[in-house]
């Protein structure tokens, strides 16, 4: 089942140290460096990625939906919130989505509607992982070829069907 990120693009921005610092400078390299950064992700993982954005910090003309290197994008329309519109989206999806926010309102919605959530460092962490993995990969460096075993040990301790479900869809970013 395909993954659509659904990521909560000034939550995410604010909440990193280096685009936070973009973003400072000015908001739209701030938008520019996330969406590159995405778009570098997406090459490695071809999940289907929305960022969304509040309409009030948004250029003049913008379109309220675009796309640039495969990466959605979309802006809240004129008095309507950039979390409105993801709780919408994740009402849509539903387990389809995986929400990317560190919004306490924003993640209880989208779990209560079956949505999977990762908070924004964490998925930062993931983004930055995948890169150099597949940056590791591409310079032909192999480690032995060894194949690490694991083998289950004890009795099973299984988690609720809700968590285990999060957790197969972040395994998969």
């Amino acid at each position: 089942m395909p993954i659509h990120i659904i990521i909560d693009g000034y939550n995410l921005i604010r909440q990193s140290a280096t685009l936070s610092a973009l973003d400072q400078q000015d908001i739209m390299l701030g938008r520019e460096a996330l969406v590159a950064q995405l778009a570098t992700y997406r090459k490695i993982k071809s999940h289907r990625i929305t960022v969304v954005f509040d309409a009030r910090h948004s250029p003049l003309f913008s379109q309220q939906n675009d796309r640039h290197q495969g990466i959605a994008i979309r802006f809240s329309r004129r008095g309507e919130s950039a979390d409105d519109v993801i709780k919408r989206m994740a009402r849509e999806e539903r387990e389809k989505a995986l929400v990317v926010s560190s919004d306490r309102e924003i993640v209880n919605f989208a779990a209560l509607c079956g949505a999977a959530t990762i908070s924004a460092p964490q998925f930062e962490d993931k983004i930055a992982m995948a890169i150099q993995v597949e940056r590791h990969a591409g310079a032909g460096e192999n480690d032995s070829g060894r194949v690490p075993r694991i083998k289950k040990k004890g009795p099973s301790h299984r988690l609720s069907k809700k968590l285990r479900r999060n957790r197969m869809k972040i395994k998969k970013l």
